[in-house]
């Protein structure tokens, strides 16, 4: 299963646990595992409790970890100064296996699965779903 998302770019936070559920649902497991992916360097899919402040506060950590207004050897190479994005992306990188138990992700209370497009443009990113089921 693929879906496709329209994202800004600069970090930009997109709750998709919701999509993820409905997979998981429409796939009738009951035992295994959900592998989400996303063909890209410049993103990453993680979980984090989806409320605004926590995300003000990711995104603040982000850029003091790698920051976005920084000379990198990529972007001198390649001149599209996108170098952050790649490096943000390594350190979360773009896919998350999450367990089903009974016909339900095994996530916490205050845990969602979020996608990250740490590029520096707005985006059309598609976003592969693979459900493994335990026989």
């Amino acid at each position: 299963m693929r879906f496709t998302l329209s994202t800004k770019g600069f970090c930009d936070v997109i709750d998709i646990t919701d999509k993820i559920e409905k997979i998981v649902q429409e796939s009738g497991a009951k035992e295994g595992l959900v592998l989400i992916f996303s063909q890209g360097s410049t993103c990453g899919i993680t979980m984090i409790e989806y409320e605004e402040g926590i995300i003000e506060d990711f995104k603040e950590i982000i850029e003091k970890i790698i920051p976005q207004h920084k000379n990198y050897k990529h972007c001198q190479r390649w001149g599209d100064c996108n170098g952050f994005s790649h490096l943000r992306s390594a350190l979360i990188p773009p896919s998350l296996v999450v367990p089903i138990e009974n016909g339900n992700l095994v996530c916490g209370t205050w845990q969602q699965i979020v996608f990250i497009d740490f590029d520096n443009r707005s985006r059309e990113r598609e976003v592969v779903v693979k459900v493994m089921i335990k026989h």
